[in-house]
């Protein structure tokens, strides 16, 4: 049996996946996370075969979590879904670690089949339509601007990735000076049209 970690903030996208996986034969869910942080902490204590995590969640992204796991635990296969149809993100979850990449509007005939092909030591990513984009930030100073936006201190942000207070404030120096804002409302505005935030 094929033991899963779902990983989403909605609880009826949770519900949603989860019946379609319990659904399929040889395969079943044993834990659940709302956010990043649990993920991670769920993962490292649970017997596991596959993680499923969604790309925007609170605290910690998909993909950040992802590097996590990747570091922590490197043996476990991680599948990310996402609403992101965009090359970029695809390339940052590769980097992270993660074997897979589904975009949730092709989630409902695209996941299975995406669990089966990781699980056997395949990458899965979904076909996108979406264009590369001229990103000015690296992935850490994406995180970095994302807690910012969801309203996390520079001392909260260095906890949970793991790095200096003072590390967290170039972070952020340099995503001001890149994308030529001013401030902390600014940086909101941005990681909400990214898609690094809900609004």
């Amino acid at each position: 049996m094929t033991r899963v970690l779902l990983a989403d903030d909605h609880r009826l996208v949770r519900h949603g996946l989860r019946l379609m996986l319990d659904a399929e034969p040889g395969m079943t869910v044993v834990a659940e996370a709302a956010d990043g942080a649990e993920a991670v902490r769920t993962a490292l204590a649970t017997e596991l075969d596959l993680a499923i995590l969604d790309v925007s969640m609170p605290l910690l992204t998909g993909i950040h979590a992802t590097r996590q796991l990747a570091e922590q635990r490197p043996a476990l296969p991680v599948l990310l879904l996402s609403m992101h149809d965009n090359p970029r993100f695809v390339a940052q979850a590769r980097a992270a670690g993660a074997s897979g990449y589904v975009l949730k509007s092709a989630a409902h005939h695209e996941l299975v089949a995406a669990c089966r092909a990781v699980l056997d030591g395949a990458e899965f990513v979904s076909r996108l339509d979406g264009t590369p984009s001229d990103e000015a930030l690296s992935p850490r100073e994406s995180e970095v601007v994302k807690l910012i936006a969801e309203g996390h201190s520079s001392r909260e942000i260095g906890a949970l990735l793991h790095i200096s207070d003072r590390t967290v404030e170039r972070h952020r120096s340099n995503a001001l000076d890149k994308l030529g804002l001013k401030d902390r409302v600014g940086l909101t505005r941005y990681a909400i049209r990214h898609g690094l935030v809900e609004p």
